[in-house]
């Protein structure tokens, strides 16, 4: 019976192991804010509640380390409580008679190895420890972690040039966020659990709306070190880089492909969406730091070498951006009139309108790029404009209200609509864009329901103009033996950002994780930095301190959220202008009431995480 039960326990323990090493890449990959302990004890009470009750170290055993965990939990546990839980953890472990009470008890030791900091900030300090702590939401949900409910407490005090330096401290393009930033922070905003989500955006729009950023000075430089860092790339990410590693005190060039500094925000985003004049804002205090050099019209691997980079400089930053546009295999893609959504836009962003007059235009795609095109073509006065998507309006990664603006400026949707092919005339030129229905299908891995074939007849869309807005592509042969992945043309890089197999080459934005948003693409620039800083030897400080206003009484009364409202369909749609109105004094200084200091009230104070 002895033998019997020992050989149970070893089988047992081998599938506790395996359990195990699940659990602890479970436990590992909390979200953030979530304390280790509290999920223990959550696994605890689940153990508890399913035990027969028949043998003691289940039925009581467990009741007791649970209650000690809990004391430990809320800070009210001292040194010993800690022991006597490791020593009842390990007498149920041992005498056990079923799987749920020994493995319990096991995964209990099991986290007491994996956190035992955390155990001991507990006892200690009677807290979790400063990383684990309830992060706020709309700065853990903004990429570059910009200090939102300051700047909007700022905002609400009037001083907007604080408000934007401060946003500065995490993103040096507040006019362009303001501009065009899809907004993650509001995602989970608080309010909403009261009425709505604080107009994050708008806030931010109003306070570049009332000093330009070029006109508010950028903090002082730390002490010229002697370092020189060549940024590869002048869009958002590279640009940021240079920002904050000229701060840090380095001498930084940046050397840049085509005739102006901005990348995708000056060549992939409308003038009304995004005014060029305001862009130059931004650029324009990045390069008042004083430290940065621009060669514009220099591409690496053509009018400069990697090699000679990396010989004259300490440390080179690739920033190149997914810069061109994506094609689809189908017949007729090579007819006179089909153009990538990419090279159009960049035309526009030179100044080089197209004109369509009296054309009909089709756009394939479902993005913000597609909605970019298909709102520019309208502006090209084209007489019709199409857009095709193989899925449903509700599938579409445009913003809903790119979506929407497009259709209230006269553009019609064609979804459940997959490309085939583009028919051309005698002369080799589109006159028709065939694409085939589908149906709605099975949800695929990523959660989105698929789209087949349906059994219905080829449509044709007559056209003369085909704009393929199926996504970005990344340039990198010149690049392609320092770590790029031949498939996705992208840099393999480690978690420093530095490029695998490259001590003093560093790799981020879009290069990295392939075409994302702006905000991504400038946390990626910060990020960089801040490593190759300490790559370079130094753990430099910011040295502007902004003093935030402390926390008012919550306005806990029922608001509406005010949103931004742009120029009527039937004027906007007749040029570039910029579209959207901004917030009026007294919209937002409603709109900075209702936020709710949640970096005070409910999730502890803000700390900053970072050195910078």
């Amino acid at each position: 019976m002895y033998k019997e039960r020992v050989l149970q326990k070893n089988e047992m323990n081998e599938k506790t192991t395996k359990f195990l090493d699940k659990f602890v890449k479970r436990v590992k990959a909390n979200p953030p804010g979530v304390c280790p302990i509290a999920v223990q004890l959550a696994f605890l009470q689940s153990s508890r509640s399913q035990t027969c009750g028949k043998c003691v170290p289940c039925r009581d055993g467990l009741e007791q380390v649970e209650h000690m965990m809990r004391r430990i939990l809320e800070g009210e546990a001292d040194m010993e409580t800690f022991d006597n839980m490791v020593e009842l953890a390990k007498m149920i472990q041992d005498s056990a008679d079923c799987a749920i009470g020994y493995e319990a008890a096991n995964i209990v030791l099991q986290s007491v190895e994996l956190f035992h900091d955390e155990y001991m900030s507990h006892i200690r300090d009677h807290r979790c420890q400063k990383d684990i702590g309830q992060k706020v939401p709309c700065i853990s949900y903004c990429p570059a972690n910009v200090d939102i409910p300051g700047y909007i407490a700022l905002i609400g005090e009037h001083r907007y040039a604080d408000a934007i330096n401060l946003i500065r401290h995490d993103n040096p393009f507040p006019t362009a966020c303001a501009f065009i930033c899809e907004h993650p922070c509001e995602e989970k905003c608080r309010r909403d659990l009261i009425d709505s989500p604080v107009n994050i955006r708008g806030l931010k729009k109003f306070a570049v709306d009332q000093i330009a950023a070029d006109q508010v000075q950028v903090p002082e430089c730390n002490v010229a070190t002697g370092k020189k860092v060549a940024v590869v790339g002048g869009g958002p990410s590279g640009l940021t880089a240079a920002y904050f590693l000229s701060l840090m005190g380095h001498k930084v060039v940046v050397f840049e492909e085509r005739e102006a500094l901005g990348g995708m925000l000056r060549y992939g985003i409308p003038n009304y969406r995004l005014p060029k004049n305001r862009l130059d804002e931004d650029i324009n205090a990045v390069l008042s730091t004083g430290n940065i050099e621009v060669r514009l019209n220099t591409a690496v691997g053509k009018d400069v070498m990697m090699e000679d980079l990396l010989e004259e400089y300490h440390a080179v930053y690739i920033a190149i951006g997914a810069q061109v546009g994506k094609s689809v295999k189908v017949e007729g893609i090579t007819s006179n009139g089909v153009y990538s959504a990419v090279d159009m836009l960049g035309q526009i962003g030179r100044g080089n309108i197209p004109d369509y007059t009296g054309k009909r235009v089709v756009v394939v795609g479902g993005g913000n790029v597609a909605m970019d095109c298909a709102r520019s073509a309208i502006r090209c006065n084209a007489k019709e404009v199409t857009v095709i998507y193989r899925r449903r309006q509700i599938d579409m990664t445009a913003l809903p209200s790119e979506i929407q603006g497009a259709i209230e400026e006269g553009v019609e949707l064609l979804t459940l609509n997959a490309p085939v092919g583009i028919k051309a005339d005698a002369e080799g030129n589109v006159c028709a864009f065939v694409a085939q229905p589908q149906m709605i299908h099975l949800y695929d891995k990523q959660g989105k329901p698929s789209a087949v074939k349906a059994n219905k007849e080829e449509i044709e869309v007559p056209c003369e103009i085909v704009l393929m807005a199926i996504g970005q592509d990344i340039v990198s042969e010149p690049f392609e033996k320092y770590s790029v992945n031949p498939r996705r043309k992208t840099f393999e890089t480690e978690a420093t950002t530095r490029v695998k197999g490259y001590d003093k080459i560093f790799a981020g934005g879009d290069c990295v994780f392939g075409p994302a948003t702006v905000i991504k693409a400038i946390a990626a620039g910060k990020i960089a930095a801040l490593n190759i800083d300490e790559y370079l030897g130094y753990h430099h400080k910011y040295l502007d301190e902004i003093d935030i206003p402390e926390p008012r009484e919550n306005d806990r009364n029922h608001y509406g959220r005010v949103h931004l409202t742009d120029r009527s369909a039937r004027e906007r749609k007749t040029n570039f202008e910029p579209i959207e109105n901004g917030l009026s004094y007294d919209e937002a200084m409603q709109e900075c009431k209702k936020c709710l200091r949640c970096d005070h009230f409910g999730c502890g104070v803000v700390e900053g995480g970072l050195p910078w």
